[in-house]
């Protein structure tokens, strides 16, 4: 499964409305830590396929979603359940603290 793209317009929707836990990676384009992480989301996304919902929201593009969860630095990668914030990861975490945040919901 391709990485889901998210925005402003449909954040709520796509992500805090899911029936499934929803693992979202706010980057930018010019981020190299943000760059170390993509392929390893990428990943994830087919490993954990019908169990974890993997997408990105561009904090350049998406100002507003960035702003309203408070993140500051990038990569920030956030867990969500039932809408819900339930975990939150600042800087580049490598493979093993995603796959964590990801077990902490199965």
């Amino acid at each position: 499964m391709a990485v889901a793209h998210f925005s402003d317009a449909d954040f709520e929707e796509e992500v805090l409305k899911s029936s499934l836990p929803v693992m979202v990676d706010f980057y930018a384009d010019w981020c190299g830590p943000c760059r170390l992480a993509a392929p390893i989301i990428d990943e994830l996304s087919g490993t954990y396929e019908d169990k974890v919902l993997i997408g990105k929201v561009d904090v350049d593009a998406n100002v507003e979603t960035a702003a309203k969860f408070g993140v500051q630095s990038i990569p920030t990668v956030i867990m969500f359940k039932g809408g819900k914030e339930i975990e939150r990861k600042v800087g580049f975490g490598g493979k093993s603290s995603y796959e964590e945040m990801i077990k902490k919901v199965l």
